[in-house]
């Protein structure tokens, strides 16, 4: 068996190529390890220091949880976190570019998301900590949304659009790895047999 990858064309945050010389069940192991086995950062505890808005607590770390943010594609494990920090005071709208990280190479992938808008002399003041997870874990760590369509037997076309944490050639071939990883456990444990 052998899948050929052909015409890839990258727009953007998005990437699109033919894969050839596959099964159906090949093209939705892709997909699904596309979306839900790469790991990338997502805001997973938020510290409220002040709130004064008219919004809850859960209602806005919920919003800033959603947020993308960069990840690197080597140097950190799952035990790192990487604090993020947010101190605004009203009248504004506060955006996604209002949370710092104190790592620059882990920060908001997209500084315009509105995240809240503050009236006049409200103030939000939070901590967050952003940690590595899968799509398996919440939808937040899911670092793109990747499709297919079969052309012909054994011809998929597919299309990767990355939500800004990583470059979707670096999505595709670390769902790739992934796909090699759990094929090496698959193989392990036949083995026992």
């Amino acid at each position: 068996m052998e899948m050929k990858i052909e015409k890839p064309v990258t727009k953007g945050n998005t990437l699109s190529f033919i894969l050839k010389e596959a099964r159906s069940g090949e093209a939705n192991a892709l997909r699904r390890a596309a979306t839900n086995n790469v790991q990338c950062f997502a805001i997973d505890k938020v510290t409220f220091y002040e709130n004064s808005s008219a919004m809850f607590d859960e209602y806005i770390a919920h919003r800033i949880g959603l947020v993308p943010i960069k990840t690197p594609t080597s140097g950190y494990t799952e035990k790192d976190e990487v604090l993020f920090t947010l101190d605004a005071t009203g009248p504004a709208t506060v955006y996604s570019s209002g949370l710092e990280s104190l790592d620059k190479d882990v920060a908001v992938a997209n500084g315009n998301i509105p995240i809240i808008k503050l009236a006049k002399d409200q103030r939000i003041k939070v901590e967050c900590k952003a940690v590595l997870g899968t799509g398996y874990k919440h939808s937040k760590f899911q670092p793109g949304l990747v499709t297919y369509e079969e052309l012909e037997d054994g011809t998929f076309a597919f299309r990767i659009e990355s939500f800004g944490q990583m470059k979707p050639a670096d999505l595709l071939s670390k769902a790739i790895g992934a796909i090699r990883e759990e094929l090496k456990d698959v193989e392990k444990n036949a083995k026992k047999l």
